[in-house]
């Protein structure tokens, strides 16, 4: 049990909550301690009867059945995996920035969802935060299951294609892609790749709460730098890279 609880410790303290409530919430479920229909994402409920928790437990609620339970332990992996790499990797001590980046991307889904009635949120946000971590490390080879080797930046589309397999369904898997592909574009690629305005910056009030930490980058990918001047292509998001061997799917 004390390994156990290392292991659990030593995840980076954003992906560490989020982990933890992706697995109580889904378990309070499954034991039957709350009605379940209490936990999904109604738009009519939300609007009407102000249950303005929906939008949350939907997104970290996850039914567990002897149908949906691989679907659902493969995007608990890719949620510890990814956005632990991004946590520590892209904003390592900036706490606020990745808050809000979950901030952001959730409200997004959560707008689709009400839009489109999409009851179950969980793995929308999961694979925006995957995009955004492929987007960083786009020329990273990964390796998928059965020896399949390609660059990161094809990982959020072979997986929407895998969890259709699995799971029939890919419009959870489209949903987060193109929210982080917006978050993506609106926070580095517009303003820092293109010269354009920056839309999207972290409040002050979440800097307050969550202070910079000092300590560089000690994952995979780095972050754009803004650009100084218009003619300056330095720092750029097509840059190449050396991201080493890249690492296997649910593997050590």
């Amino acid at each position: 049990m004390s390994d156990i609880g290392d292991w659990f410790r030593s995840i980076p303290f954003i992906t560490r909550y989020w982990f933890a409530a992706s697995i109580a919430v889904p378990l309070i479920g499954k034991l039957g301690l709350v009605d379940i229909r209490n936990l999904l994402l109604f738009p009519e409920m939300v609007f009407s009867r102000f249950h303005i928790w929906r939008p949350v437990t939907a997104t970290l609620y996850f039914p567990i059945t002897p149908n949906t339970g691989f679907l659902y332990l493969v995007n608990l992996y890719f949620l510890y995996h990814y956005s632990t790499r991004l946590e520590t990797g892209s904003f390592d001590g900036r706490p606020a920035d990745y808050i809000f980046m979950l901030l952001f991307n959730w409200i997004c889904i959560v707008i689709t969802g009400l839009l489109i009635n999409m009851q179950l949120l969980m793995i929308p946000l999961i694979m925006s935060v995957l995009y955004i971590w492929a987007q960083f490390n786009k020329d990273t080879v990964v390796s998928f299951w059965f020896g399949t080797q390609f660059k990161a930046h094809y990982l959020p589309w072979v997986i929407l294609a895998f969890n259709f397999i699995i799971g029939g369904s890919f419009v959870n898997e489209l949903t987060g892609n193109l929210v982080g592909h917006l978050y993506f574009f609106l926070m580095f690629k517009y303003p820092m790749d293109l010269g354009g305005r920056a839309f999207l910056s972290t409040p002050e009030f979440l800097y307050r709460f969550f202070p910079n930490r000092r300590g560089g980058v000690s994952g995979f990918g780095v972050p754009p730098t803004r650009r100084q001047a218009p003619q300056d292509n330095a720092g750029g998001l097509g840059g190449r890279h050396n991201w080493g061997q890249g690492f296997r799917l649910g593997g050590e």
